[in-house]
């Protein structure tokens, strides 16, 4: 097997069948899956799929005093935005372009650590990178972390189910799998700690953090506007957390072939260009695995990019020290070439 197949710990009904095709779970044994890959009593080796679950189990009652308290039309844009814009944006910035594809470099580790902590803390990086490297190399094919093939429950339920690294790698699989995360910052385990733990966070870094964060974000949110802006903003973290979770399912055309010709320029998979994602958090996904690298995504003139304008902008003040931009090679090898006059009407959602 490849080693790109070998990192992710395999669900109970596998990737696929005997004949090497993607093997669709029932809804039931997705949740039964869920459940057991959160039980912390049966293996402490469980406590990194255990933990956003538990910091989306925190944030849920805060949501609720929000509706039941604090809930006004303003409040209900500042959760809106929060979820949409802010959170959104950030997780292409950070999670995407930054953690998976360093896309970018920062001039130096305290930017890197604003950047990491420049929203309310949801899920450690462990879980979203090393399984975003694997959906690359088999995006919408057997052993796809989040492949759309598996309806709805699949991608939603991905980040326990499917998105945690293998329990019984090797020294050096285990230690070519920390070097996803060596630029990061995290506090990363020895193959002894990750022997006793199964994962290459460490736990003590992981829960800090979120401390940390959650206390700092709390604090200022509510200096500048009281309880109702803090708990506005922290719903909508929940909020975002929740539906993130959905993205690649529609981000890969719900398991169809969306493509549109003069927007979705890569047919090597299902992924498609949306305009709501693209334009409110810089996510235009058949552009990003086009080129994965990039620290831009927004190759076209109507296409904004959030997470690229904050890159950028970063550079320009000295806090980013190099990027990378495809722009100029998807402009000479996909829009220059008769697509021009095709994406008149490029908008969909």
């Amino acid at each position: 097997m490849a080693f790109i197949d070998e990192i992710l710990q395999t669900p109970s009904y596998g990737w696929m069948d005997a004949k090497g095709l993607f093997l669709k779970p029932t809804t039931r044994q997705l949740f039964k899956e869920a459940f057991s890959r959160i039980n912390i009593f049966k293996t402490r080796k469980n406590w990194i799929t255990l933990i956003s679950w538990f910091m989306a189990t925190c944030m849920l009652p805060l949501f609720v005093i929000f509706l039941m308290h604090y809930l006004s039309w303003k409040s209900a844009i500042v959760l809106v935005v929060y979820a949409m814009v802010i959170m959104s944006t950030h997780g292409t910035i950070w999670f995407h372009r930054y953690c998976t594809h360093k896309s970018y470099k920062f001039s130096h580790p305290i930017f890197r650590l604003i950047t990491q902590n420049l929203v309310i803390k949801t899920f450690p990086e462990e879980i979203y990178v090393i399984s975003h490297h694997v959906h690359h190399v088999k995006s919408d094919e057997p052993g796809d972390p989040y492949n759309p093939m598996g309806g709805f429950m699949y991608c939603m339920l991905s980040d326990v189910n499917h998105q945690s690294i293998a329990k019984g790698l090797s020294r050096d699989q285990y230690h070519r799998v920390r070097n996803f995360l060596s630029h990061t910052g995290v506090g990363l385990n020895s193959y002894e700690q990750y022997q006793s733990w199964g994962s290459v966070s460490k736990p003590a870094y992981v829960v800090a953090l979120w401390l940390l964060n959650w206390s700092f974000w709390y604090g200022a949110l509510w200096l500048i506007g009281g309880h109702a802006l803090a708990l506005a903003c922290f719903s909508g973290a929940f909020f975002w957390f929740v539906l993130v979770r959905a993205f690649n399912y529609t981000g890969h055309g719900k398991g169809e072939n969306k493509h549109v010709d003069g927007i979705d320029f890569d047919r090597s998979n299902l992924s498609i260009n949306q305009t709501r994602p693209g334009m409110l958090s810089g996510e235009w996904h058949n552009n990003h695995h086009l080129f994965p690298g990039s620290a831009r995504a927004g190759f076209l003139p109507y296409q904004l990019d959030l997470a690229w304008i904050y890159i950028y902008s970063l550079f320009k003040l000295g806090m980013v020290s190099n990027y990378k931009d495809s722009k100029k090679e998807f402009m000479s090898r996909y829009y220059s070439v008769g697509m021009a006059t095709k994406n008149k009407a490029a908008f969909k959602i």
